[in-house]
């Protein structure tokens, strides 16, 4: 027995011994590529398979890495004792002298960088044709790693589960990439983690519960994919989390209470002339106090805004529109002192609009249109004067006429108030904006007379909707005036005479007008000069359901920006214009319910964008040009022209 276990002591020393010796082989060897200024074999191994796997780049960097000290390598940075590489940094945006430039790198990301084991930064952000996965074990190979930036690539797969070994890792940046499947629960082992941007991908699934372990996490950033479930519900443990973006993704249940659970801050005394001695007086606060910017629009959530909501002070931009919370909104909204946007529009809150809103000094955008608010306006909110947006449309809230005081805001630049019941004339008073009036909605009321003359006045505005009103009468000259307006939508009212103001506005910057909508009325000229007006910029023209005839106007084709015209419903004559053709840009064109004559013009096969084509009930005759698009619109588009034929209607008799 004792012969043995000498036996067992020699052989863990000769053991011993070898590990020691090739820890001495090791480090001979890298003092050597040190003196020689060499870079350790494995950071030269992974450094030229990452470049072997670019194809092209743009930037020119990767052509400095040449011999072997990688070291002086464009976008590589070594530790000055080791020599190890520490920094693989190749931006897409980089700038060239004063300016800056975006480069590219089209290839694959190698897995053999997870041999540079002493990296502690890679950024590879938007070189945008970048594509591959993130290697599966990272995790294990990069322990020093404390930022991984690859936002703005076509890098796609799964998020690895040993992810979660990269202990030291204070900075993730993965949106803007085709990044899929499920979020691995091991994300919640990175305590040292601080900023985690995933979105705008292909994630689906739940948010794991073991993010709620990130307790020093600042930002989270989840927007744009496809995660359903519910909120983690101890997500009020991100006690320092200031962003925090869930938006655009599928989630449900309701707004978890841990998000504004209420803590004991400290205690106050209070001592008054009043009472002998001093009472304490607890201070309180949500329990993520530093909480600054909340997103969760457009999900499915549901429920209450609890009271307690009010407790989150530090709270400067809140979205949480297009879900389907309901019940009243807290009075305790005052609170929010440092509160600037407020967007609670598209969902099912009820009640009236509470006063304290008016506490809001720093408020600059309201919206809470599409609920079930009702009551009063509250006059409170002509306390808002850094206000300059208020949307309150489609509410119970009956104004009647729209509030004078409203116009007395020394910010409010955009109104919109669709869908509120006010009635009667356009009143004379909305001239006298204390601001520039930008934006202004009064669509679906039930206002009536012309639109004032003074609407000229208003130079500065670049959207004006008065749609589905009673308004009569003509568009007055002075409209000419509003070279800035980029949307006009006046459809579904009864006004008429000639169209020649609205495309002769003298735009302050060439082709302003962008988006027309005089559908509905019973306009009956100026279409004619259609040809010679300055807003051939135009995208959207909807010039349907009036009373215009004659000649199909032939210089339409001079608008080169337009993607959608209708002008069904009409009287018009004479046969399609060759120079349609020219307006290459279009992919909706309806013509339907005229009296358009002739041939399709073969030319119209020309119109390669074209997605949505209707000439029924027309006058027209001939075979239809055969080819893509026209061939492969359904018989819908061309019946009620007797004399058509082709495909997709009957073939055409010899």
């Amino acid at each position: 027995m004792a012969s043995s276990s000498v036996w067992s002591s020699k052989l863990g020393f000769h053991i011993l011994w070898v590990y020691v010796m090739l820890i001495s082989i090791n480090a001979a060897e890298n003092r050597i590529l040190f003196d020689n200024g060499e870079c350790h074999f494995n950071d030269l191994k992974g450094l030229s398979d990452f470049k072997a796997s670019i194809k092209s780049d743009t930037s020119g960097r990767l052509d400095t890495w040449k011999g072997k000290n990688c070291c002086v390598w464009n976008g590589i940075s070594c530790d000055n004792k080791t020599r190890r590489v520490n920094k693989l940094y190749l931006p897409g945006f980089i700038t060239t002298g004063d300016v800056p430039d975006q480069t590219y790198m089209e290839g694959w990301l190698s897995p053999s960088i997870t041999l540079l084991d002493s990296l502690e930064v890679i950024d590879l952000s938007a070189l945008s044709n970048l594509t591959g996965q993130i290697p599966p074990l990272i995790g294990f190979h990069l322990p020093k790693l404390r930022k991984l930036t690859l936002f703005g690539n076509k890098l796609s797969g799964p998020l690895p589960e040993s992810i979660g070994k990269l202990s030291n890792l204070e900075v993730l940046y993965l949106h803007e990439n085709s990044f899929s499947s499920s979020l691995p629960s091991s994300l919640g082992s990175l305590k040292s983690l601080r900023r985690l941007y995933l979105h705008t991908n292909n994630f689906s699934g739940a948010i794991p519960e073991s993010i709620t372990n990130l307790t020093n996490m600042v930002s989270l950033d989840f927007h744009q994919n496809s995660l359903t479930g519910m909120l983690p519900a101890a997500i009020g443990n991100l006690q320092f989390l200031e962003e925090l973006d869930l938006s655009n993704n599928s989630l449900s249940g309701g707004i978890p209470s841990s998000i504004s659970k209420l803590k004991l801050i400290s205690t106050m005394y209070l001592d008054t002339n009043n009472l002998e001695g001093e009472i304490p007086f607890p201070t309180v606060s949500g329990q993520m106090s530093a909480l600054k910017f909340l997103r969760l629009q457009n999900n499915r959530l549901r429920g209450e805004l609890l009271s307690t909501f009010g407790f989150l002070t530090s709270l400067q931009r809140v979205s949480l529109s297009n879900n389907q919370l309901e019940g009243p909104l807290p009075y305790s909204l005052g609170n929010l002192r440092s509160l600037s946007e407020l967007y609670l529009d598209g969902n099912s809150f009820s009640g009236q609009i509470p006063s304290s809103i008016g506490q809001l000094s720093q408020l600059q955008a309201l919206t809470i249109s599409r609920n079930m608010l009702q009551g009063a306006l509250p006059h409170e909110l002509s306390l808002l004067l850094n206000l300059q947006i208020l949307d309150l449309s489609f509410n119970n809230v009956n104004l009647s006429v729209v509030p004078e005081w409203l116009l007395g805001l020394p910010s409010l630049s955009q109104i919109y108030l669709a869908g509120c019941g006010i009635q009667g004339e356009i009143p004379y008073y909305l001239q006298k904006t204390s601001s520039s009036l930008l934006v202004l909605d009064l669509s679906e009321n039930r206002l009536t007379g012309p639109i004032p003359s003074w609407f000229g006045n208003l130079t500065q505005m670049w959207s004006l909707n008065l749609s589905r009103n009673s308004l009569d009468s003509t568009i007055p000259k002075t409209i000419t005036n509003l070279g800035s307006l980029t949307v006009l939508d006046i459809h579904s009212n009864k006004l008429t005479g000639t169209i020649n103001q609205v495309l002769n506005i003298q735009s302050t910057f060439k082709g302003s007008l962008i988006y027309v909508d005089l559908s509905d009325n019973s306009f009956s000229s100026g279409i004619k000069q259609i040809g010679r007006a300055s807003q051939t910029g135009i995208q959207y023209l909807n010039l349907s359901h009036n009373h215009f005839t004659g000649r199909f106007p032939t210089s339409i084709g001079k608008f080169k920006s337009l993607d959608s015209l209708d002008l069904s419903y009409n009287g018009l004559s004479s046969g399609l214009p060759i120079s349609l053709a020219n307006a290459s840009s279009l992919e909706r064109l309806k013509l339907q319910k005229n009296q358009i004559t002739g041939n399709i013009p073969s030319q119209f096969l020309n119109l390669r964008r074209l997605k949505e084509l209707d000439v029924s009930d027309n006058l027209l005759e001939g075979r239809i040009p055969s080819g893509k698009p026209l061939s492969d619109f359904p018989r819908s588009t061309y019946t009620g022209n007797k004399g058509l034929c082709g495909k997709p209607l009957d073939p055409c008799k010899s």
